[in-house]
């Protein structure tokens, strides 16, 4: 199969996985409108090409929370990875150190803090969710730290879960969902034997503790609606901000309001974010809402975004509307689950590719040249 975008990536990934998982990576909420508008917007942000400037010194690195990397982004966290290829974590994490780029790990990983943090050759990111069980949150806070992850990323767009209709569809809940995610696994003998049967346990790491060894699929299900906190408030922010010592990220932000919040208590970033379109459908694409924040909050903290970003050109894209740097991720989950890491690497290498060209294109040397300027008078 010759790849030659994420759109290749995708297909790839979706003949290789059972319904169930694909639908969970691939869909959104409600009618999916949100999750479409974050791949149109961000399309139709117009650049200014400009010609005869010399460009043959590019330069893409950028420094984020003190530590310099190879490009401006990032692999964001996403649940249930290791599920798309064998201990997916940990190749996507081996990925990302190889290119010089942060992996993000999810509290709700198959591979634990512990395994990832042993496979990776450099520091790792964690994202962690509002939960009831402060004490929990707490634990976990310190597994991470003695793991060496380097900095916390809260996702605060989860009091509630979304309602993603695919999931009751295609198996991952609903009626029978075990027999029906049982049926499509034997109906894909490729991805049954290297991530179903070798790729155990699938117990999910981070969470192990509280839902025991032996947990599945619905037991995650259950215990995620059970203990998502609906009734958390900034004020409750300050205990975390006071117990982290790293650098903290707020991710979920769409409002000015709330990412100037998230300045006042001390946050060092913040990912502007609608979860992918995986929560609230109707709401601005990320890119739509990015230039607001960045103008509200971009001399006080560090802006990030994601959600509808495919291209390297769509990187660039972000930048310029304000980013400072970029969060992958359905794009590097397609990518795992076709090839494994070294699908996440030839993902990041097409990305760099694109920005180099993008770059070239729009007259600039270094990430941080890309910004307003370089955006024609339409997308300004």
């Amino acid at each position: 199969m010759i790849v030659s975008s994420t759109t290749d990536f995708r297909e790839a990934a979706k003949r290789r996985l059972p319904r169930f998982l694909f639908d969970y990576i691939d869909g959104g909420a409600y009618a999916e409108r949100t999750l479409g508008r974050n791949v149109s917007d961000l399309a139709d942000i117009s650049l200014r090409q400009r010609v005869l400037k010399d460009v043959s010194q590019a330069d893409l690195s950028t420094t984020l929370f003190g530590v310099k990397q190879a490009l401006p982004v990032a692999l964001a966290p996403v649940g249930l990875t290791g599920m798309y290829a064998r201990r997916g974590e940990c190749q996507a994490a081996r990925a990302a150190a190889a290119k010089g780029v942060p992996f993000c790990l999810s509290t709700v990983s198959v591979c634990d803090l512990t395994e990832v943090s042993a496979a990776s050759s450099a520091p790792i990111w964690f994202q962690l969710y509002v939960l009831r069980d402060r004490g929990f949150m707490r634990d976990l806070l310190t597994r991470a730290a003695e793991a060496g992850a380097s900095t916390l990323v809260f996702t605060v767009d989860m009091p509630v879960p979304g309602a993603r209709y695919r999931d009751a569809h295609s198996g991952m809940s609903g009626p029978n969902a075990a027999v029906r995610r049982l049926i499509q696994a034997a109906g894909k003998p490729g991805w049954a034997w290297d991530v179903g049967v070798r790729g155990r346990p699938h117990t999910l790491g981070n969470v192990a503790p509280v839902l025991g060894e032996n947990s599945g699929l619905e037991d995650f299900m259950g215990w995620l609606g059970a203990n998502f906190d609906p009734s958390i408030t900034w004020r409750d922010l300050d205990w975390i901000r006071e117990f982290w010592k790293g650098p903290l990220i707020i991710k979920g932000v769409l409002d000015p309001e709330d990412a100037k919040a998230a300045a006042d208590i001390g946050a060092d970033g913040v990912v502007v974010s609608n979860h992918g379109g995986r929560q609230l459908d109707g709401v601005l694409s990320s890119a739509r809402a990015l230039p607001a924040i960045a103008e509200a909050v971009g001399d006080r903290l560090t802006v990030l975004a994601d959600s509808g970003v495919r291209s390297g050109l769509d990187v660039v894209r972000m930048l310029a509307l304000g980013a400072k740097g970029v969060l992958l991720g359905r794009a590097f989950v397609y990518a795992l689950a076709a090839r494994g890491g070294p699908g996440v690497t030839q993902l990041l290498d097409l990305i760099e590719k694109e920005m180099r060209v993008a770059m070239a294109l729009t007259g600039v040397n270094s990430i941080a040249e890309i910004n307003r300027s370089i955006l024609a008078e339409t997308a300004r």
